[in-house]
Order: C-alpha cells, then structure tokens, then sequence
C-alpha cells in the first residue's frame, strides 16, 4: 500500500487532516504489526511530508499530466496500448548516435565500440511472482538474455536491481538472486552488479516484490528488426513459455505446468546459432513475448516497413503439449501471449540450414510464414485464407484477475491525445533543461 498515494488523494478530497490520520492509521495497523501509538505518528508524518511538498512549482517539481492511467492505457500489458506507448518514450529520447536506437522498438539497444558493436538490455521481473522469487529471478534473468542473444550478441555480464517493500522478508533478495544465478551459472555469465532497494522507501508498506534483470553483449554480426526483407521467411522454435506461462499455471491451480518452463533451451539455440556459419546470413532474430506472435510480429512489419505473413497451420505444433494443453483448458489465445519462443527471419535458401543448427541444440522449429513488399502490415493465412493479424489492446487475459480487467475502457482516441500532449511537454521540459545545463 503507497501511503503518501492516500494521504495526497484524501487531501485532494478535502477530508480533514484528523480524519486523514486516523483512515491511515486503521490501514498501517491492518498491514504492520506494531503499536498503535506508533501508527499513528507514522500517519501523521506522512501527512507532514505530503502538505510541505504540496503545490510547488516549476520544472523541477511538476509534469504536464495526460489525464491518463498506466491500467487504462495498458501500459506492461502487451498491447497496442502498451506498444504507442513506447514510441512515446522514444519520442521523448529523440534521435541518438546508437546503432540500433529505441525508435526501432527492437528487443535490445545497439551501440558501435570500435570494430564491435555493445549490446545492452534489461527485462523486468513478472509482477505476480512477487510471491515466488526465485521464479521471479530465474525467468528475467533468462528473458533478458534472450533479448540480447536476439540481437547476434554473446553475453558477458549480468547486472540486477531489486526493490522489496518495507514488510517484505529479506529472504526475498536471496531467493531472487538465487534464480538468477541459477541461470547464469549454468552459461557461465557472471552477475556484476546490482542495487537493493526497498519499494518507496518508508512510503509503500506490505510485502510487495519488483526488480530486473540486464545484461551486456557483444557481436559483430547485428540481426536488428529493421534488416527484415521481402523475400525471407519467418522461422519459429518450440516454445514452453517462461514468466507469462508461470503464472498462467499458478493463478489457475496448475502448478505443475510451471516445471516445463525450467530449461535454457531458447538460449542454448541462439548461441549454437551464433556461432555457426549460417548466422551471418540471419537478417533478423527476436523472442516471441510481447504480446505473443500477434504483438511482435506486427512490431517488425513496422519497423522494417514491409508486410509479414504468418501460416497458422504449424504453429499450435510448436507450443509444449502441455503448455499448449493449458492455454486450450483456460480458453487463452496462443498466438496473443508470450511463448518465448525463438523467431529468426533470414532468406529462405538458408532456412534449412538454421533449422538444422538450431536442432544441434535440442529444439524443434518450423517454417511458420514469410515477408513480402508492403507498408508495415502484419497478416496471417488460416485455412487457406489471409486477414488481419493485429495485437489487442491488452495481451490474452491469462490470469482470473486479467479476464476481470481485460474490458472495453475509455475511448483509445481520446486517450492517445492526453499522451501525445504529455510526451510533448516531457520532451520540452528536456531541451529546456539541457539548455541550462549547456
């Protein structure tokens, strides 16, 4: 619970400040086990806090709000919603001097050193293992090292950050760290660094749990999304799932799905690809988690400014039986949720050969469709007939509580011009501040 979060709405609702203490005090006292004398003398310097930082001005202290909510946007939720979004922020950065910038909406940043190219990355924990950190750290650790294996990089570090709210077990951190090295140990890439954190300081109580993982890669061989072409096909491994699948199994009482997601076959794949001698002719390569297929795919057609097409006969052949068995079960879309599978574009007269490399590893792939000329457009051919292949606004509700959330909501038109004319004065207030610091 964010407690300065409800003593700046409730003085918004001009409740009167005794009130205010005493509403607080009843929460801290549902969530902390202390003394009530001392509840209230937290809620009462929250509220201190919160009235001396009240109604500054200037730069520095406020933003141009855009009147909308991360939820009602969908932002982290895999979407088209969460995907505007996201240019908004490159919009904000602007143009930069990298190889692969964040414009491009690939899964990792690209920068030239010397006769090198540096990659970096950085993938954030599934907010609803909070409860299970060791899957919480075993699966950013991996989902960050496939965005930058995608990227025709060899990963030589890793670095971690983890904020744990005030009630949380310190256990956490040592579990957390726990998955991810389990991991790296096991590819032989050392965990550098990190930072411990807890969430909102004294200000968020409760037992919550968020934290990431990044990773350094180097190559010389770059399969950004932009080098997509007409004429290449589109090659997909098996998938078991990875922190989606986890907790689609978990939040529906099946448990027993999480054990297919323990394995390092994805990255074990993309490292036998990159060091073989078909990779070179790669064009591009990336992991099949924003919002599944539908949301990656239709993220390269973008970039790349062409039309792909994606045959749905293979595909359901590629999800891990019991995976797949699942998603059928629980009535969730396979192809709108994160598979982790690997999806490597490269002309066709090599496809064979990757499919042949990629199967040294240990994992099955498949041809599952092809990129023609056109304007950015994603498409899928089902029982002999082409459509539409498009992200929704939100991933496949994979959980009870996202079925719930997963509803019709504002109009998406309206809310587009709260976020332009914020990202706008975000990027405003940027120059401002750069030309002071100049």
């Amino acid at each position: 619970m964010d407690i300065e979060g409800f003593v700046r709405r409730s003085m918004k609702k001009e409740i009167p400040e005794e009130e205010i203490q005493k509403l607080l005090t009843e929460r801290i006292l549902d969530i902390k086990n202390i003394d009530s004398s001392y509840a209230g003398e937290l809620a009462a310097a929250v509220i201190e806090e919160a009235k001396i930082t009240s109604g500054l001005e200037g730069d520095l202290f406020n933003f141009e709000p855009s009147g909308v909510t991360m939820g009602e946007f969908g932002v982290g939720s895999r979407g088209f919603g969460d995907f505007y979004a996201h240019r908004k922020i490159a919009h904000v950065i602007g143009k930069t001097n990298a190889a692969v910038g964040v414009d491009q909406m690939d899964d990792g940043g690209v920068v030239k050193a010397g006769d090198q190219y540096v990659i970096t990355t950085v993938d954030g924990m599934h907010s609803r293992l909070s409860d299970f950190p060791f899957l919480a750290g075993f699966h950013a650790a991996r989902a960050t090292l496939r965005d930058v294996y995608v990227m025709g990089a060899v990963p030589v570090g890793l670095i971690s950050d983890v904020h744990i709210a005030d009630d949380g077990d310190v256990a956490k951190l040592f579990d957390y760290t726990a998955g991810i090295t389990a991991v790296s140990d096991a590819l032989s890439i050392p965990l550098l660094a990190g930072s411990t954190l807890r969430i909102g300081g004294d200000m968020v109580i409760g037992d919550r749990m968020t934290g990431c993982v990044g990773v350094v890669g180097i190559a010389s061989h770059i399969t950004a999304r932009s080098k997509t072409a007409p004429g290449d096909v589109l090659l997909m491994t098996e998938g078991s799932g990875g922190g989606t699948i986890c907790t689609a199994a978990l939040y529906s009482g099946n448990a027993d799905v999480v054990d297919e997601t323990i394995n390092l076959n994805f990255l074990k794949a993309c490292d036998r690809l990159i060091h073989s001698d078909v990779f070179p002719h790669i064009h591009s390569m990336t992991d099949v988690t924003n919002g599944g297929l539908r949301g990656d795919v239709h993220e390269i057609a973008e970039t790349a400014g062409c039309t792909i097409v994606v045959e749905d006969e293979p595909l359901r052949g590629l999800i891990a039986p019991k995976v797949l068995s699942l998603l059928d079960k629980l009535g969730i879309d396979c192809l709108g949720v994160s598979l982790d599978a690997l999806l490597v574009i490269a002309p066709g007269k090599y496809a064979d050969e990757i499919i042949r490399v990629v199967g040294e590893a240990g994992v099955a792939m498949k041809k599952i469709g092809f990129v023609r000329e056109g304007e950015g457009a994603a498409r899928i051919i089902k029982d002999g007939i082409e459509d539409a292949f498009c992200p929704k606004f939100r991933e496949a509700p994979y959980t009870p509580l996202k079925k719930v959330v997963d509803r019709k909501g504002r109009d998406f038109e309206e809310m587009k011009q709260g976020i332009d004319r914020a990202a706008d004065a975000a990027k405003a207030k940027k120059e401002r501040i750069l030309a002071r610091l100049k």
